[in-house]
């Protein structure tokens, strides 16, 4: 009885993890529109979480092993860098609608990445849910629209962003109990800054102290720092920890659904009716891949 409560309490914060993260694209989406571009948005987020998080988790440097390195490493590209770089600009080559419908495929790429090399059963529920999921995701992000702009390049990059959040969950299970959470969590966003490096060589970076002065920069920044990062890849990894990277990402279903309440509040835009029977399939998408 005593697990079973601690399982629904690691459920529940796996849930509101979710529900902060689906408020990132309405921050994200004034960031761009306030003028920093999505590497900048991506290298002062996972900054200003390093330097938080450095306060109460600072004592060890590295790994036990170069093999468990090279794995913190990989978590720091595939949930920092790769998958941040990749969305963010998704958004400037094609509609936010595209994003969020191709981006929420991440629990279908987690269960068939999990299966492949992590070797976890993959169960008809989690494929029969993951479809309801996406059927009511498609009704929330289209609201009800039959036009669709296609566009190659920003549908690629947002399916690659979920494809780099289903190996970040993967790797993030292999190693499980061997390092608390917390330096995880610290390694992620100080190798997901590091890879940066590569990129700052061809494209260095530019302070625009004009516009991260700006306070609407300043704290969606700090929000999307703090809360979406620091806290959120804390709580998250801990979750996975403890109920596993399928049922986890299962919850992302709900990510668009928050998008959408949250767009309508601070961006004014209407909710549908084929917005809510989304919901709808959302939340029963989720049920049946839980079972």
């Amino acid at each position: 009885m005593e697990q079973n409560k601690s399982l629904v309490f690691y459920h529940i914060l796996a849930v509101l993890t979710i529900i902060i993260w689906g408020t990132t694209f309405v921050s994200t989406k004034v960031l761009l529109q306030n003028g920093l571009d999505p590497v900048e948005i991506m290298f002062y987020r996972f900054a200003i979480a390093y330097v938080c998080i450095l306060f109460i988790s600072h004592n060890r440097l590295w790994a036990n092993s170069w093999k468990d390195e090279g794995l913190l490493f990989l978590l720091g590209i595939t949930g920092g860098s790769l998958y941040f770089i990749a969305e963010n600009t998704a958004l400037q080559y094609t509609q936010a609608s595209n994003v969020a419908l191709l981006v929420c495929t991440a629990p279908l790429f987690t269960a068939l990445v999990s299966h492949w090399f992590g070797k976890e059963p993959l169960h008809k529920n989690t494929l029969k849910g993951g479809f309801v999921g996406l059927i009511g995701v498609a009704l929330v992000v289209f609201n009800g629209s039959v036009l669709l702009e296609i566009n190659p390049l920003g549908d690629f990059l947002s399916l690659a962003s979920a494809a780099m959040w289903a190996f970040y969950c993967l790797i993030l299970k292999r190693l499980e109990g061997r390092y608390p959470t917390l330096y995880i969590t610290r390694k992620v966003f100080a190798y997901g800054i590091l890879s940066l490096v590569f990129y700052f060589l061809f494209y260095p970076l530019e302070i625009k102290t004009d516009i991260l002065l700006r306070p609407v920069v300043s704290y969606n920044l700090l929000f999307l720092g703090i809360v979406a990062s620091m806290v959120c890849f804390f709580t998250y990894n801990i979750a996975v920890k403890h109920i596993g990277a399928i049922k986890a990402i299962n919850y992302g279903y709900i990510q668009p659904l928050v998008t959408m309440v949250t767009s309508a509040i601070v961006l004014s835009e209407t909710i549908t009716v084929a917005s809510l029977i989304g919901a709808v399939f959302i939340i029963g998408g989720v049920y049946w891949a839980e079972k």
